[in-house]
């Protein structure tokens, strides 16, 4: 039987960080669509992230991405997020959009650009010291479009000096996730395209470099949660960029393609102990055409419907049915807990906690949306500029 008052308790307990890129314009490679009341910086991007938090309680914290998120002070930008009840969370140094990094970054034969980027990562640990920041996240667009048209291991060795000059410069309680991606931008090849070419580099690094999954830079097919298991297990699992994929990186709505696939992975955090632990739940989204806040305060709800559902599988009756090759019955137990409406045990928990129970339509009746469309009026709205 599933003790609900502990469900209750790791589900208060859970902790996810909204990505302030997503509060800013986003889009294709084809078009990036604007929206009245977009943030028109940093500060602005806090404060739509604190309103996430306020009608989820679940979202204390919001992932920077620099330079996208410079400001001259970064002390007075932790302490504006501090006076709205929230703290800045993982750096993320961008090392893909420069005109520099058309051959890649740190994995570039040029020992020239290879030192820009190495140095603009170590700005981001000073940012990060500033800020109260203890997570430094890492994804390189690196690789190659042509066969022949650069040599895989001096790449590979590339990326490792780059990779220990940076790890040997974090502060003590400062953790790296790395990331990886199948494809894109780079087509022939990619310098990190999978969790085993992370886990190498981790593995070399030390005890504070782990791997980050973002759930849509897999092949179709790839079995996620296999992935995550693997990693609980060898304590390599650093956290997630949550996100949703039809066919490539598509950075939707996390949950929206296959809320299935959030169940297992979820199951597997649950089995390992690590809901409330030091595994990172961060979103990774775009939207570009739904309104932000919305859709942010969605995927909140998503991760934590996925979570409850995962909870409350019966994990005595699971192995026992895993142990006496009950094929069926093993499968049953996780079809009954995922087909549970955790709907009513969430709005209990949210009055419980003192919020509403319906955080989308307390959004809405609150009037920040017509708020924040007056007051931003003119300015440059942020985004990334595809």
């Amino acid at each position: 039987m599933t003790d609900i008052d502990a469900v209750k308790r790791a589900l208060r307990e859970q902790r996810i960080e909204t990505p302030s890129w997503a509060y800013g314009n986003s889009g294709t490679r084809f078009k990036v669509f604007p929206q009245p009341g977009v943030p028109r910086n940093a500060y602005e991007k806090l404060e739509d992230a604190a309103v996430v938090h306020r009608f989820t309680g679940v979202a204390p914290s919001v992932a920077l991405h620099i330079p996208w998120d410079r400001v001259d002070d970064y002390a007075d930008l932790r302490r504006h997020a501090e006076s709205l009840g929230i703290s800045i969370g993982a750096i993320n140094p961008n090392v893909f959009q420069e005109n520099e990094y058309r051959l890649g970054s740190v994995c570039n034969p040029d020992p020239a650009v290879r030192r820009k980027a190495i140095d603009h990562i170590l700005e981001c640990i000073q940012i990060a010291e500033v800020t109260g920041s203890n997570i430094l996240s890492l994804w390189f667009a690196d690789g190659t479009n042509y066969p022949g048209q650069d040599d895989f291991i001096a790449r590979q060795d590339r990326l490792a000096e780059a990779l220990r000059e940076v790890y040997d410069r974090m502060p003590d309680g400062m953790r790296m996730l790395l990331e990886y991606k199948l494809f894109e931008p780079a087509f022939y090849h990619t310098d990190i395209p999978d969790w085993g070419t992370s886990y190498a580099h981790c593995l070399a690094l030390g005890e504070r470099a782990q791997v980050l999954v973002d759930t849509g830079h897999h092949a179709p097919g790839t079995n996620i949660e296999f992935i995550v298991a693997v990693l609980l297990r060898v304590g390599r699992l650093g956290g997630f960029h949550f996100n949703s994929r039809f066919y490539a990186d598509d950075d939707l709505m996390v949950g929206a393609a296959d809320p299935f696939q959030l169940f297992r992975i979820m199951l597997e955090i649950v089995k390992a102990g690590a809901v409330n632990s030091s595994v990172a739940f961060m979103l990774d989204q775009c939207h570009n055409i739904e309104p932000k806040i919305p859709a942010l305060i969605r995927s909140v709800l998503n991760v934590q419907e996925a979570t409850a559902k995962a909870l409350l599988v019966d994990l005595d009756a699971l192995r026992q049915a895993q142990e006496n090759g009950d094929v069926l019955g093993a499968n049953e137990v996780l079809m009954d807990a995922y087909h549970t409406d955790v709907r009513p045990l969430l709005a209990s928990l949210r009055e419980e906690m003192g919020i509403d129970p319906d955080p989308l339509a307390a959004y809405r009746r609150s009037g920040y949306a017509e708020k924040i469309i007056q007051e931003r009026q003119g300015g440059t709205q942020a985004g990334w500029g595809a």
